[in-house]
């Protein structure tokens, strides 16, 4: 009943951070540029949920966020699905207590999110690779991105805890029935 409920709460948060990111933050932009809260999101259900949760979530997302915006079917999709993966290799490789890590955590998500959507797009549209407009579009936004995870870090790691103990405590539980 928790693990429903809880995902409940994943996917209603997941329709509060679109509709934050297509209205909020078109009045809040730098240079035009909105930060990515689903990169955020996504990296942190991976890092609390686990790889296999925190990629679902990322595939499943990308494809919705896909169909609204009317993009390239996939593309998003991958990328969440691969940044959901690396939020459960950062956590079993370093700590999610520090708040420098989480931020590097979210700069890495962002620059590979980013690069690689901007890859599979030139190669699939095979437009011309502007460098210098991607460096600038890029730097703005990670600084954003760690600005906000930097005020919303607390509620995070509140919730991802919780999170954790939903989605973690099922495979402990297995274990110390059997031993």
């Amino acid at each position: 009943m928790k693990r429903t409920i809880t995902n409940i709460i994943i996917i209603i948060t997941f329709l509060i951070i679109y509709l934050l990111q297509t209205n909020f933050f078109n009045w809040f932009n730098i240079a035009g540029i909105k930060p990515n809260l689903y990169i955020i999101f996504i990296l942190f259900l991976g890092l609390f949920a686990g790889r296999k949760i925190g990629s679902i979530y990322g595939i499943i997302f990308g494809i919705v966020l896909d169909l609204l915006t009317k993009q390239n079917i996939g593309i998003t999709s991958i990328m969440l699905g691969v940044i959901g993966y690396l939020g459960g290799y950062f956590d079993k490789n370093f700590s999610k207590e520090n708040r420098i890590t989480i931020m590097l955590m979210g700069v890495g998500a962002t620059i590979i999110f980013e690069l690689g959507a901007y890859l599979i797009n030139a190669i699939i549209i095979s437009y011309d690779l502007e460098m210098w407009q991607f460096i600038k579009i890029l730097s703005i936004e990670v600084i954003y991105n760690i600005l906000i995870t930097i005020v919303i870090y607390p509620i995070l790691q509140n919730a991802g805890y919780y999170i954790e103990e939903i989605f973690k405590s099922r495979n402990s539980n297995l274990l110390t029935r059997y031993f």
